[in-house]
């Protein structure tokens, strides 16, 4: 029979066990090794579940990882120009990575709550988060710095490049539209074929977008 967890032991002892996992979960770099115990994690998740305790879990779990990303934008929005992506770029390897660990550990939470109860899932609710906490507010910076580093050759590396168009595309598939001649580069079939006479109305276009992201205060 397992032994009855309080909210008050939540508070005091599961919790703060999946908190400091959590930290060392987000801010670990790529190939780093974390002494954190999987198995205890993952059982703590478990009678967490089976206590009742999942509607606080998920909302604890929500708040610490909108701080986490709330931070993450504003080091972000402190980046100079010439660090701008590749920090951007940082952040959301360094955060889908996270979730590779964090999704899995909260997996019985999901299972019995975040689907059954929420309709909804785990995974999807994570990436979201960073969609309105970090994507959003950084895309109209970090576009028309993307469109000038794409026409200057090695100013970034072009898996660097890669990285953030996917992401960004899988973040939401909608952005393409800011700029599709980059977004083709790297994700198959997004332009429809292109006739010759399309061409020049094309670059009609990235020139109007260039021209209304500098109206709107982005400068070069």
């Amino acid at each position: 029979v397992m032994n009855v967890i309080t909210i008050e032991d939540y508070k005091s002892t599961y919790w703060p066990k999946l908190d400091s996992a959590i930290d060392q979960l987000l801010t670990q770099s790529p190939g780093d090794y974390i002494p954190i115990s999987y198995e205890q994690i993952y059982s703590c998740v478990y009678k967490c579940v089976c206590q009742q305790h999942s509607e606080q879990m998920y909302s604890d779990l929500i708040k610490k990882i909108t701080n986490h990303l709330e931070r993450v934008s504003k080091e972000l929005q402190a980046s100079p120009p010439e660090l701008y992506i590749e920090r951007f770029n940082v952040a959301l390897g360094q955060y889908m990575g996270a979730l590779q660990s964090i999704v899995p550990l909260f997996i019985y939470m999901n299972k019995f709550y975040i689907e059954t109860k929420l309709n909804r899932d785990l995974k999807d609710d994570l990436i979201k988060l960073f969609t309105e906490h970090v994507a959003e507010k950084h895309i109209y910076n970090l576009m028309p710095l993307l469109l000038e580093a794409q026409s200057t050759p090695f100013q970034i590396t072009p898996s660097t490049m890669a990285n953030i168009v996917k992401g960004l595309y899988t973040l939401r598939p909608e952005w393409v539209q800011m700029a599709p001649a980059l977004f083709s580069k790297f994700i198959p079939n997004i332009l429809p074929p292109a006739v010759e006479s399309e061409l020049q109305e094309y670059a009609a276009q990235d020139q109007k977008l260039q021209r209304e992201l500098i109206q709107n205060g982005f400068t070069r």
